[in-house]
């Protein structure tokens, strides 16, 4: 018997760009888990994916965009300097509060 009081979570995995350690790790799940309905964030470093949870549809047009202000942009987009930059700020601020 199913417990009805249980929600099935969704999920969505999106490759991205420049995640490099666990300080990136930290910073994206904080940031993503600012979003409704995220649920839960796991970042695979060794698959350079992020893997959202939630119980109802992700946005995910907005995830990408704040994936990509972030210095991680999804894949299919662009990887200019500036992003890049970003990502290594993003980093080093994650170690520092890891």
């Amino acid at each position: 018997m199913t417990n009805t009081n249980e929600q099935i979570l969704k999920s969505l995995l999106i490759p991205i760009q420049n995640l490099k350690c666990g300080g990136c790790a930290h910073t994206i799940k904080e940031k993503l888990l600012l979003l409704e309905p995220v649920k839960e964030v796991r970042v695979h470093i060794d698959e350079s994916t992020i893997e959202l949870f939630s119980n109802l549809d992700l946005e995910v047009p907005l995830i990408k965009k704040v994936l990509s202000k972030m210095g991680y942009p999804p894949l299919d987009e662009q990887n200019d300097l500036g992003k890049k930059v970003k990502s290594y700020v993003s980093c080093a601020v994650g170690r520092m509060k890891n």
